[in-house]
């Protein structure tokens, strides 16, 4: 009765710590923890007065690039105040797939071959890893 006692408030004591600490589980890193996931950001800056142009080829080629294996999810944000800010947030399940056989994919390449009709350049591109995960 009395080890029955002792765990009884250990186990209060502990869901004490929880709760005063402010544990939340949503808090945690991120469930996705292979070596191998990345996310990119890809700005692109379009040329003047074809920002139009730009999100539509780049809504064509987004929609070829969900086709192809270890694509995750993507975002295409444009910027409020200067429409020729363009972002996309990648999320690849395979970094070295990213770098290797998705650079070198017809549609992406013909992307980059015709992108020279509304873009300034090519883009900047940064390489991240999810730290941690924080949702609502």
């Amino acid at each position: 009765m009395k080890t029955i006692s002792n765990l009884s408030i250990k186990l209060i004591l502990l869901a004490s710590i929880f709760i005063l600490t402010g544990f939340d589980a949503k808090d945690k890193p991120s469930e996705n923890t292979e070596a191998n996931s990345i996310i990119v950001l890809v700005k692109y800056k379009a040329q003047p007065h074809k920002g139009i142009e730009a999100v539509t080829a780049l809504t064509k080629l987004v929609e070829k690039v969900k086709q192809e294996p270890h694509f995750v999810h993507l975002k295409l944000h444009v910027d409020l105040k200067d429409k020729t800010n363009i972002l996309l947030y990648e999320e690849w399940d395979d970094e070295s797939y990213y770098n290797t056989e998705h650079m070198s994919t017809d549609h992406l390449q013909e992307f980059i071959a015709s992108s020279r009709n509304f873009l300034t350049g090519p883009p900047e591109i940064s390489f991240w890893k999810i730290e941690r995960e924080l949702t609502k």
